[in-house]
């Protein structure tokens, strides 16, 4: 009995962790979904005035303090064995504990580090946006471009353009 409940506990821990990954998405400027693909984005010129981290808080959706519960329910009661009360209070007390960790779990397994980019548009205008890092390093008084696609806006460096060689 009690490799019984082992196995439910590896099954029900590797289920949960499967489904919390599913749920991941990241805001990395790096990554493109495929709906966003082949699609025209309108692209504005800017300057970067100033840049931080910051720290984007990870998702709470519940997944992670689920998965927590169940394992710690299935833990605790095998660890006590039989069906007594002393096995029933195992298994809350190690659904409660389960809870409270898989859900710090989750919430800083899906934290992102990002930048926070204050920028002066050509207009004369300032605007902020906080990005997740990416490859691109952001310094004050770089030249850039937002790339706005399907309400969605990321900063990227701009282009180097020199001049044709002279013939």
């Amino acid at each position: 009995m009690n490799n019984r409940y082992r196995q439910l506990c590896l099954a029900a821990l590797l289920g949960g962790l499967a489904w919390m990954t599913a749920g991941c998405s990241t805001t990395s400027p790096d990554v493109i979904k495929p709906e966003d693909a082949q699609r025209l984005s309108q692209v504005q010129d800017a300057v970067v005035l100033n840049v931080r981290v910051v720290a984007v808080e990870g998702s709470q959706s519940g997944v992670g303090g689920a998965t927590g519960a169940i394992v710690g329910a299935i833990g605790g009661n095998a660890s006590v064995g039989g069906n007594g009360r002393g096995s029933a209070a195992a298994g809350v007390l190690g659904a409660v504990v389960g809870g409270v960790v898989g859900n710090a779990v989750e919430r800083f397994g899906t934290r992102e580090e990002a930048y926070e980019i204050l920028l002066q548009m050509a207009s004369g205008e300032r605007k902020a946006i906080v990005q997740a890092k990416g490859t691109e390093v952001f310094n004050p008084g770089d030249a850039v471009i937002l790339v706005v696609t399907g309400g969605k806006t990321r900063v990227m460096l701009a282009p180097k353009v020199t001049a044709p060689a002279a013939k």
